[in-house]
């Protein structure tokens, strides 16, 4: 993907969530998507740990659980829109991309990113999977959670009542397992079966392992 391509493709996402927003506020979560996330929180429990990163925070729905749980929390969106409602909920959200976070090296304890990786086009992947175990101290562990298809070809997808159309790149759970072992161990894995050909990958990665 050339870098004007990529500009554009963010760009056409900044416009769709941006005009989106305001509908998700109060939109809820699946119970089961809040059931992991709970679990999440309860390893954060088990092994004391404190400082953690969300990439692609939306309106904030995960992050206020994490910063109610007592964590020390951070995040980024691409969206401005969505930067804007967490901050007037008091959260630390700044806009960045995934694929060059502002953050320092091994700043954080822990990672969680939901829905956010499928806007990665393959080829930039492997960036995006580096740049988030640069920012996680090693054996932190990191929660991801993507729409999966064994057989879909990446492209934009319209359809939409809310801008251009959104860019996406969904992964069969092979190849999803193969990127992520590239940056640690792979130590849990689950799918959601969805009505329709999708369904949703959830995978937890022990960084640096």
């Amino acid at each position: 993907m050339t870098d004007d391509a990529r500009r554009q493709r963010e760009a056409d996402l900044i416009t769709y969530y941006d005009n989106e927003t305001t509908d998700r506020v109060d939109r809820e979560l699946p119970e089961w998507r809040v059931a992991k996330r709970d679990d999440f929180l309860e390893l954060l429990r088990r092994e004391q740990r404190k400082a953690v990163l969300e990439v692609g925070t939306g309106p904030g729905r995960d992050a206020q659980a994490f910063v109610d749980a007592g964590l020390d929390f951070r995040g980024v969106d691409l969206a401005p829109g969505s930067v804007e409602i967490c901050r007037e909920l008091g959260l630390d959200v700044q806009v960045g991309s995934v694929l060059d976070l502002p953050f320092e090296t091994e700043a954080f304890d822990a990672g969680w990113t939901m829905s956010t990786l499928l806007h990665v086009s393959d080829a930039d992947l492997p960036n995006a999977l580096a740049e988030l175990a640069r920012v996680l101290k090693p054996g932190a562990p990191l929660a991801l959670g993507l729409w999966g298809h064994p057989d879909w070809t990446e492209g934009p997808s319209g359809d939409s009542d809310y801008g251009p159309p959104r860019f996406f790149s969904f992964r069969s759970d092979e190849t999803l397992h193969h990127q992520l072992s590239t940056i640690g161990q792979v130590e849990q894995t689950d799918r959601r079966e969805i009505e329709g050909p999708f369904h949703y990958q959830w995978a937890v990665v022990r960084v640096g392992k």
